[in-house]
């Protein structure tokens, strides 16, 4: 069978953990019906170690965990491990959380009025909202001191698999809880 060796590379490349050779051929066999040998698999994956050796290619084919998969050489690490670190969409903490409701309902609005409306500094927010590009600089106030002014980016609307910052809730759409503890502030 020529086409082996795609067949092999396609299911390392697509295995979101290593694949074992059992798993290999478990689905090489159901898919072509016939049964294939480890030799032959063991071939393939020798033919494509050798080809990823090369330097044209920024990954390798590596045996890990009782499987294959491919992995980005050395040499790339640094640039990918930026990447991740910049795309990442890790969990949001409440302060941060928090901050950018107001930016996405008061934009544009500077530090001090985010501040003044959850009654503490926003600092630490702030800072990681733009490392995560979720909020930009869209100016300066014409208020004393001329303060930054903050708007939601494009990434924020991806961010949270809305079409534009009308498709937010409106406030109205908020209900309030059918029972609380305590009173209400009046």
């Amino acid at each position: 069978m020529n086409q082996l060796i795609p067949q092999v590379e396609s299911l390392i490349f697509a295995a979101i953990q290593p694949i074992s050779l059992e798993d290999i051929r478990h689905c090489l066999s159901t898919v072509f019906e016939r049964k294939f040998e480890d030799e032959q698999l063991l071939a393939a994956i020798a033919d494509l170690k050798t080809r990823y050796i090369d330097d044209l290619y920024a990954f390798e084919l590596i045996e890990i965990s009782g499987g294959y998969q491919f992995l980005t050489k050395g040499a790339y690490h640094e640039t990918v491990g930026t990447y991740l670190r910049q795309t990442t969409n890790r969990k949001l903490s409440k302060s941060a959380l928090e901050t950018l409701a107001i930016v996405a309902y008061k934009q544009p609005v500077t530090k001090s009025e985010m501040e003044q409306i959850r009654g503490v500094g926003c600092d630490y927010a702030l800072q990681k909202l733009l490392e995560k590009e979720l909020v930009e600089i869209k100016g300066r106030s014409e208020a004393p001191g001329r303060p930054l002014l903050y708007a939601t980016s494009e990434r924020f609307t991806n961010y949270f698999g809305i079409n534009s910052l009308a498709d937010l809730p409106k406030l109205k759409d908020f209900k309030q809880p059918d029972s609380e503890v305590g009173e209400r502030a009046p």
